[in-house]
């Protein structure tokens, strides 16, 4: 759940559809290796930022101009809203309640025992979501 070392792309083995980072990731080299991974970059670029490739260039446009122009066009929210950029808060958002409520380190040490754990945690943790929601029920004027 919470690796000692930092993973990187080549890491991962299944296919890849969506990168998603913070603004952080905005350099060249993450998104080269989300290219070489056939992946598409959902990356903000930092504010006044420029285009990296023209038009009158021949090569494939880069992702990152895509984004910066879509920005552009549309606006940085609806962007967001379009690239589906809000997933990447909420897992942010879910891996902190799941390490407020349970720690950071895991009991277990076998990675079999680890993966049940984890199941058991995340099971309580949605449990104890869903009772602090209210019940909703539509009224009619």
């Amino acid at each position: 759940m919470f690796p000692s070392k930092l993973l990187s792309l080549s890491d991962i083995e299944d296919a890849l559809g969506q990168v998603t980072g913070d603004g952080a990731y905005d350099q060249r080299q993450c998104y080269d290796a989300i290219r070489k991974r056939r992946a598409k970059a959902v990356i903000p670029p930092c504010q006044g930022a420029k285009i990296w490739q023209h038009g009158n260039c021949k090569a494939e446009r880069h992702q990152r101009d895509e984004n910066l122009c879509r920005i552009r066009k549309g606006g940085r929210k609806a962007w967001k809203e379009q690239s589906n950029y809000h997933r990447r808060s909420l897992a942010e958002t879910t891996l902190f309640q799941f390490k407020t409520v349970f720690g950071g380190t895991l009991s277990s040490r076998c990675v079999d025992s680890q993966a049940a754990e984890i199941f058991i945690k995340c099971g309580a943790l949605n449990r104890m979501i869903q009772g602090g929601k209210p019940d909703s029920y539509r009224v009619e004027a």
